[in-house]
């Protein structure tokens, strides 16, 4: 009898044990670092709401209102998001300080889609020393496809030099006897696009580019630098400039009476904020390329995703302007975060969140041009490598070509 009894207890021990165990496992899938809990996601964004490309605050606006729209209906796998947006100024010093408040003092579990080419590389090297996710930033320059020496940064949209190789190719095509003047911003966001131009143009670079002028951010206006290029003869216009600079640069070419084939970088390529106020009149036939849907084409009349990205505006964000294209990728940056968080489940560790988004297949949100998909890896930390070439005529652009990639590794 006594045997039996301790046979029992024996057994009943290693039965709690087993739950235990099972109990333990259950509650060890939960994982999380600063900033997650069971019931909140805490996420940082940098967005330049003043200055010289508050163009682009509507972005961070943008994604604070499809965050609160997740929240509504539940947040993700039941945690609901804490967007904490701060405003930098596109001041790079500004920027560092924004970050480190959002890692030390909000203690974020990561930053996503900070604006803009100079702020991000004021952070990039901050981040990945913190280990804290540089995720999907708003910004096309090569340098965020670097996995190997920055595996905590990722960039979200083409990159800029895939865009001017892509005018490249246009040019050698369609004008190869062309004089290309080129005015570009003063900084790591210009240098990279002009370096994708000279990189496509190839041996040809020295001889067709006959005036490269430069501004800075501060410059009141670039029409001085527009004289100069009509002045040295140019019949193709590079533009690469952030929108209240497209704009003057616009209606200055059309002051000047001065009519090369210009090229608009895509980051401009804005018909609310740039191309509208600018005057259609003096916007005709400008090229750019495009990887999201235009909302001015009505071709998406009846496209779902289009009529997703509407329906979001009238119920979630009826202030914002439809015409403003940056209103549309602000939606695309918080759908692909959205997908990434949705993978990680219940493990919402920094390490986690770079490996989802460095696992997305064939994802698309549907506000993304036909055939453009999002795919990373380990190795591939550019997201969209696709475009297609586009001519604004009437009030719209229009798109021609095939869908193109060039991607360029960092």
């Amino acid at each position: 009898m006594t045997v039996l009894l301790s046979r029992i207890a024996t057994a009943s021990v290693a039965v709690v044990a087993l739950l235990a165990g099972s109990t333990s496992g259950a509650l060890a899938q939960k994982k999380y670092d600063t900033g997650a809990t069971d019931t909140e996601i805490k996420i940082g964004n940098i967005m330049p709401y003043s200055g010289p490309a508050s163009a682009y605050g509507i972005i961070g606006k943008t994604e604070a209102a499809y965050f609160k729209m997740i929240n509504d209906a539940g947040g993700i796998n039941g945690r609901k998001i804490n967007f904490i947006s701060y405003d930098d100024g596109y001041s790079p010093p500004k920027t560092v300080e924004q970050a480190r408040k959002l890692v030390e003092s909000d203690e974020v579990l990561f930053i996503f889609n900070s604006l803009g080419t100079p702020p991000n590389t004021a952070i990039q090297k901050y981040m990945n020393a913190k280990k804290v996710p540089q995720l999907f930033v708003a910004t096309g320059a090569t340098k965020w496809n670097d996995p190997k020496d920055f595996p905590w940064t990722m960039g979200w949209q083409p990159s800029y030099q895939s865009e001017t190789r892509i005018y490249a190719k246009y040019i050698l095509k369609e004008k190869p006897n062309a004089k290309i003047g080129v005015l570009y911003q003063n900084d790591d966001y210009g240098k990279d696009y002009l370096k994708g131009l000279k990189d496509g143009l190839g041996s040809k670079a020295a001889s067709m580019i006959v005036a490269e002028e430069s501004y800075e951010t501060t410059e009141p206006t670039i029409d001085n630098h527009l004289v100069r290029l009509k002045a040295a003869g140019a019949d193709v216009f590079i533009d690469i400039t952030t929108p209240k600079f497209a704009a003057q640069a616009i209606k200055k070419a059309a002051e000047l009476e001065w009519k090369p084939l210009h090229f608009l970088n895509n980051v401009s390529a804005n018909v609310g904020a740039v191309l509208k106020p600018a005057g259609f009149e003096n916007s005709q036939g400008i090229i750019s390329a495009a990887y999201v849907k235009d909302v001015t084409d009505p071709q998406w009349a009846n496209d779902p995703g289009m009529k997703e990205f509407l329906a979001f505006l009238a119920k979630d964000f009826p202030e914002a302007n439809k015409l403003d294209g940056s209103v549309i990728v602000g939606y695309g940056f918080a759908q692909t975060m959205v997908q990434v968080l949705k993978q990680c489940g219940d493990d919402l560790t920094r390490a986690n969140i770079m490996k989802q988004a460095a696992n997305l297949k064939d994802f698309r949100t549907e506000v993304l041009l036909p055939g453009i998909k999002i795919n990373t890896s380990p190795t591939n930390f550019a997201p969209i490598t696709q475009l297609q070439l586009e001519e604004f005529k009437g009030e719209r652009w229009v798109r021609f070509g095939d869908v193109i990639s060039a991607q360029v590794s960092g």
